[in-house]
């Protein structure tokens, strides 16, 4: 009898991973006999598989459009002469989802580069597009290492409320923030709620989606110009297309996220970051993802490439645009065009070429409101920083392109928050001893604590302080912030409170010192004090989500903000 392995029989893939039933050829014939109960054919089964792995879900509004968007790329697949296999992951988005979508990132990562490992896939198209989706999919495909790409879903248009343009939730934070001193109504919030988002998409404004979307073209993870391009322009749908139409080629010439995602793509990353003014984020995104890649990346190489990169995109929160005027302006490319000199021009792609033959073809943006010449930039350096000192020894981050420009250099007396709960319950009550120039603290949100880092790094304005007119201080905590949010807030502050950083030991009437020019947050209060609050600190209970499942998994092994908050055993140094 002849080996039905051999001869003509088609093998599902040319990976030779097999569902192990202790008989290789038994595996392909169960392979081929379900391949054609769903319809497909032996022609079909000769053709690389592309994965389409899809974090669609009606319970996240950034990525409900991707279905639309995976028919074009398996379209493209087809084409190409590919045999495109959709699957699903689990999908993050961040209003629905409690305590913070960024508590599953690492999850999703692990799903994504599990399931890329187990199925007969070539290679993958990762379909991302709200702000964790995107970093899962680049740390589940730096970890499988199978020639991969990814696709975002695109930005939402802009919202339009009394002829002026929404940006969405920059414009939320804005409007909630004058609802809550009174300065408009309960008909005005109800009319916001109806036009701020006015398509599908992710937010519109340089937030962590943005960014992280624009840093996945600026690594040679996607193909260019397709960060900016918004969910409802037919633009998104040739661009899927044509990115199916490549992955076939990629699988080809086997050239896998490795070859791509080197330090060179991560400093390019870096880099436009910074021209942006994007979000805080995804510093720790990157961490992560550089982890995955066993890349060394010291929180000072972004404070070193910062002071580098001049900020040539005018983008909100730390400037006037959104991402429909970026796309206009000639998207990402447009700013790559213009840091060129700045950059590693020799990193491949997933076109095939370096990113200097990506762009050798690109004009100069036609709206240089938006996106300006290198020698004429909004600002002569990026718009993040990062800050040491007794306060945070490992490091922390700011936004100063987004801060109020007379605080960054401020000292006041610490209004501290012992955890999220005790916030809420405090901001606002009219007896908290507050004032102006009082740096408000938040302990207990960080990777541990939160648990999992939640965006409440924008601390509310006391209600008393808004309704006398301030609306910026100086913030300080061990949480994220999301990346449509602005203000002067220090961010990621590691160690973390909830491990016995010394965020942790901060008390009321503790006075706090801000020096961005010499990058600095120190707690002034005596070496002595500090190790005496040190000695006497205990940890605070282990919050319910923390105690079983993956809360439980995540609390155990979960690494600080200078580490990207991966687990410690998914990065490629971890030695078992």
């Amino acid at each position: 009898m002849s080996d039905p392995t051999s001869g003509n029989r088609p093998a599902i893939s040319g990976r030779q991973e097999l569902t192990n039933y202790g008989d290789p050829g038994f595996s392909q014939f169960m392979r081929r006999a379900f391949a054609k109960g769903m319809g497909y054919t032996d022609a079909d089964m000769r053709r690389p598989v592309i994965g389409i792995c899809n974090s669609w879900s009606e319970l996240n509004h950034c990525n409900r459009c991707l279905r639309d968007v995976a028919e074009a790329v398996k379209r493209g697949v087809w084409a190409a002469g590919g045999w495109p296999l959709e699957f699903p992951t689990i999908s993050l988005g961040e209003i629905f989802l409690s305590p913070t979508a960024m508590l599953f990132r690492n999850l999703m990562a692990m799903d994504a580069e599990e399931m890329t490992r187990a199925q007969p896939v070539d290679g993958v198209v990762f379909l991302a597009n709200c702000d964790k989706t995107t970093p899962a999919y680049l740390m589940a495909a730096a970890s499988a290492d199978l020639p991969a790409m990814v696709v975002t879903g695109g930005p939402m248009l802009n919202g339009r409320w009394r002829g002026q343009d929404l940006g969405a939730c920059t414009d939320c934070r804005r409007y909630w923030t004058e609802y809550r001193a009174g300065t408009i109504s309960d008909g005005d919030l109800g009319e916001l709620e109806q036009a701020l988002f006015r398509s599908a998409g992710h937010c519109m404004v340089m937030g962590t989606a943005s960014t992280m979307a624009s840093i996945t073209e600026a690594l040679g993870m996607t193909m260019p110009g397709g960060a900016a391009i918004p969910a409802a322009d037919s633009a998104r749908i040739r661009f899927a297309e044509e990115a199916g139409r490549r992955m076939v080629a990629l699988v080809e010439e086997d050239l896998r996220p490795s070859r791509i995602m080197t330090p060179g793509a991560v400093d390019n990353a870096i880099r436009v970051l910074m021209a942006i003014g994007g979000s805080t984020n995804a510093v720790v995104h990157l961490l992560a993802i550089a982890g995955r890649l066993g890349i060394e990346l010291p929180l000072e190489r972004f404070d070193d490439l910062s002071r580098e990169t001049p900020q040539v995109a005018s983008m909100r929160p730390a400037g006037k645009f959104q991402m429909q005027e970026l796309f206009e302006a000639g998207g990402i490319p447009a700013v790559m065009r213009e840091l060129l000199p700045l950059l590693d021009g020799g990193a491949m792609t997933v076109t095939g070429k370096t990113v200097a033959e990506n762009l050798a073809a690109t004009p100069p943006s036609l709206r240089p409101e938006v996106v300006s010449p290198l020698a004429e930039p909004f600002a002569p350096e990026g718009g993040l920083a990062i800050l040491r000192g007794n306060l945070a020894p490992r490091g922390a981050v700011i936004k100063h392109a987004a801060a109020t420009p007379a605080l960054l250099q401020h000292r006041g007396r610490a209004v501290v928050f012992t955890s999220l709960e005790d916030m809420a319950r405090r901001v606002n009550d009219p007896d908290l001893d507050v004032r102006p120039e009082d740096v408000l603290v938040l302990q207990g949100a960080g990777p541990v604590g939160g648990p999992g880092m939640p965006e409440s790094g924008m601390i509310p304005i006391p209600r008393k302080l808004l309704e006398q007119g301030v609306r910026d201080m100086v913030r300080v905590s061990d949480a994220r912030m999301s990346g449509t949010a602005y203000g002067t807030v220090v961010l990621h502050v590691a160690p973390e409170a909830a491990v016995g950083g010394p965020l942790a030991l901060v008390r009321d009437g503790d006075e706090i010192a801000l020096d961005l020019a010499n990058r600095r947050i120190d707690l002034l209060v005596d070496d002595a004090e500090l190790a005496r609050r040190q000695a006497a600190w205990t940890p605070p209970p282990v919050p319910a989500a923390s105690r079983r499942g993956w809360g439980w998994l995540h609390a155990t092994r979960v690494l600080q903000a200078d580490q990207g908050c991966d687990l410690d055993f998914l990065r490629a140094d971890w030695q078992g």
